[in-house]
Order: structure tokens, then sequence, then C-alpha cells
């Protein structure tokens, strides 16, 4: 059996932290040597109770020599703006990164206007963006490597094969539903339980900072992308419903079989999708119908899971040489 590869999780605190430290533990090649938050001293099953008796490891307060010393390759799984004070000097050191936050998704001067000033111009310009369908090849050798928002990627999965047939200059118009676990963990009047059950809203209509990492990424400017999302009361998924004017004449569902016949976490569905249908997995579910030359794309992910963490141990495999599968969830959380 070849050696294991030592990797690390900062940010375990959250569920997107949980999410990496229950795959990892199952990995068959990674060995989870290093877990940490921004406090320490405690235990990562004090912090998930739910891993009593699975993983009782302390939590450390996270440091970056600890880290260089203990890590291969390092998941931060933190929140932007302080993730990249990590990626700086982890980088330097020579350890790999996939950052789970935004602060490497976007050219800077984008970035910026939507988040807060960069720290690191340095590592922007050899990121590689962690969408494998679009980037298989690069994360192959990637050092650094930003992983999607949740939303962009179950946005950017249903458009790609259909944006060379686009009518140029009409609108892309993404409505998207996600669950309430997209929000982290912290309590906000937005995700308190009485006003998230039994009901359904959207928020930063058409401004959702995911909006311009949709455009930047499909290589349309800002204005043709119209994103507007909707907290519903689900714990877990995500459903995007795109709108999009095609050329006249395209068979969409042959154009979308084309494109993801070799990729393994693409599932083209005969129906529309269901977020129950992904759930605990790393597959995007897609399903497209047709009326004259108007395209309806339904597009369904875990958001933690495609939308973060699962999505960011298919990056690592492929940065550490392995196929990109190996230790993935493909069995959903059902019913």
């Amino acid at each position: 059996m070849s050696k294991k590869i030592d990797v690390g999780v900062v940010g375990a605190t959250g569920y997107t932290g949980l999410e990496l430290v229950k795959m990892l533990l199952k990995h068959p090649s990674f060995e989870l040597t290093y877990i940490a938050n921004s406090e320490g001293g405690t235990s990562i099953n004090e912090l998930h109770p739910s891993l009593n008796g699975v993983c009782e490891d302390i939590v450390h307060k996270a440091d970056i020599d600890a880290m260089a010393k203990k890590c291969e390759l390092v998941f931060l799984a933190l929140p932007h703006k302080t993730a990249m004070a990590y990626v700086k000097p982890l980088i330097a050191k020579g350890v790999k990164v996939v950052d789970l936050s935004a602060d490497y998704r976007l050219p800077q001067d984008v970035y910026e206007e939507f988040y807060c000033p960069h720290t690191d111009s340095e590592n922007l310009s050899h990121v590689v963006y962690g969408l494998p369908e679009m980037f298989k090849e690069q994360l192959k050798s990637a050092k650094l490597v930003a992983n999607p928002g949740c939303f962009p990627t179950s946005a950017i999965l249903g458009l790609l094969p259909f944006m060379d047939k686009r009518v140029p200059n009409t609108p892309i118009i993404v409505d998207a539903k996600t669950g309430v676990s997209g929000a982290g963990k912290k309590l906000s009047d937005t995700t308190h339980f009485v006003n998230v059950n039994d009901n359904l809203f959207a928020y930063n209509p058409l401004m959702h900072r995911h909006a311009p990492e949709i455009a930047n990424k499909l290589g349309v400017d800002f204005e043709e992308v119209h994103f507007v999302p909707h907290l519903v009361p689900v714990t877990r998924g995500m459903i995007s419903s795109i709108y999009i004017q095609i050329q006249e004449g395209i068979d969409a569902e042959a154009l979308l079989r084309e494109r993801y016949e070799d990729e393994p976490f693409v599932r083209i569905s005969q129906k529309p999708v269901t977020m129950k249908d992904v759930a605990g997995t790393n597959f995007c579910d897609i399903y497209v119908k047709q009326k004259g030359n108007v395209l309806f794309i339904a597009s369904a992910i875990d958001n933690l899971m495609r939308g973060a963490s699962s999505q960011a141990v298919v990056n690592a495999n492929l940065m550490c040489g392995l196929d990109e599968t190996t230790g993935i969830p493909d069995i959903a959380y059902v019913p």
C-alpha cells in the first residue's frame, strides 16, 4: 500500500469543516493529521457530538508552522479575508492549499468590489478555479485551488454546455433555492427557526456576490447575469432554475450529454431534479427542457458537499495524483 498523504483541516467548527473531517477519516489515501480552528482547546467530538466514538482528535489553535510540519495539503474552511492570511505563508512553505472561501475565486478588482481589499495578489496570479469539469488538467498540477461557491457550482455546471449556443446579449436568469445550512452555524434573524420554518424568501436579489463569480467563469459581463437566491426551509440542498435563449435547431439534451459524458459527478436526468437525490453526495443532477429557443435548465447539488466539501476533496485528489472519485460519497441520503 502506498504511503498516505498527510492533510489538515482549518475551520473545523462549521458545517463544511465537519463534512471534510467525515470524508477524510474514511479516505483511503489521505491521513487527517491536523485539525484546527481559531481558538483550539477542544476536541472534534466536542464540537460535533455526532463524531463521539468515531473521532476524538484534538482541535488545535490554528498555527501555520504546525500545519506546515504536519501536512502536505491543507483545506481552509474559513471566512473570506481570514483565509488569505493563511494561504500566503502556507504556499511559501510548500504546502498545497484548497481554499473554500471566496478569496481566490475572482480577479482582484472584482473581488475588492464585492468583498474587501485583497492582500495576496501574487498567489491570485497562479490559482486554479476548482471546478473539475472546467479545469481538470490544470488542477492536476495546482498548488493553490479556489474551491467554487455553492451557487456558482450549480449555475455554471447547468449553463456550461450551452454558452456557445446562447443568443448573444440575451439575459441569463438564475433563480436558485438553497437550504439553511449554506448560511453556516452562526445564528441570524434570517436563519432563525421561526423565520425560516414554513417560509420562503429571496435575499440580495440581483446583487448577490456570487453573481460576478458566475459571470466571470462563464466569460460574460456581470450585467448579463440576473441571479436571485432564495432561502427555503430545508437543512441541505440546492436547486438552480436557469433560463436562457439558445439558437434555433439545437438539441439541448444531446449537447448536455455530450459535454458531460466523461464526467463522473454529473448526471443527466429525464425528469425535473430534486434535492434529495443528491443529498450527501458530490453529484450534480441536471435536467433540460426546451420551448422554441427558450431553454429551462434545472441543476441540483448538495450545497455542503458538491457546493463545498466533497468538491474540495475531489480537487485535492486531482492535486495529489489520485483518481478524482477516490473517497467521494456517491450514495444519497434518501429518504
